[in-house]
């Protein structure tokens, strides 16, 4: 088993913590240009290879943070502040807040020992990126809140990923990894705890 550092948006964080995001799709670079994989991928879809790993392997995600300098030490995650881009210290065992603001830590700082989610890998696939289903836009974290009207579940993932990888991006269809997965229950040091069929929705 290895484990390898991912990163996520706060939004997809939050919906890792709730238990609603159990596949992420990463563009596949390996394959940028190749137009012939598609007979090849139709009959093996399943590609070894991965940068993110195989089954059993595991994901310690990354997202935006900062070390907590009170008395009790620790660690503070953007995603649970919202949209503010500074946050202010607090001492957690006498609920004094600090004056000074201070900035976030981009993600791809987190050290492994900050981390608070591990990911199980449970199954891996190349495909194109349109070719996303509605119940894999499900488990991708997309709602069915966000849908306008004769909308697709499809088409909130499409928007959430120009979003995130810029204007025409969806439009380019690349060859992505879908990299399927469960959450590990941790303890409180950040160490993994594996429960055996626990489902990922703490």
């Amino acid at each position: 088993m290895k484990e390898r550092p991912i990163l996520f948006s706060a939004p997809m964080v939050l919906a890792l913590l709730a238990g609603t995001k159990t596949q992420t799709r990463r563009v596949a670079k390996e394959f940028a240009g190749r137009d012939d994989l598609d007979k090849i991928l139709r009959r093996f879809p399943n590609q070894n290879g991965c940068p993110y790993g195989v089954p059993g392997d595991r994901l310690w995600v990354r997202e935006s943070w900062a070390p907590n300098s009170g008395s009790a030490g620790g660690f503070l995650y953007r995603a649970d502040h919202g949209s503010a881009s500074s946050y202010h210290r607090i001492d957690l065992k006498t609920g004094v807040w600090t004056h000074a603001a201070s900035r976030w830590r981009p993600s791809i700082h987190m050290p492994r020992s900050a981390s608070r989610i591990t990911l199980e890998i449970t199954g891996v696939r190349v495909e194109r990126l349109q070719d996303i289903s509605d119940p894999d836009a499900l488990a991708e974290g997309c709602s069915h809140n966000d849908m306008l009207h004769g909308d697709r579940l499809a088409s909130v993932y499409a928007r959430l990923w120009e979003k995130i990888n810029g204007p025409g991006s969806w439009a380019k269809n690349p060859y992505v990894w879908v990299v399927e997965f469960k959450r590990v229950q941790q303890a409180s040091s950040g160490r993994p705890l594996h429960l055996e069929g626990t489902p990922c929705n703490e």
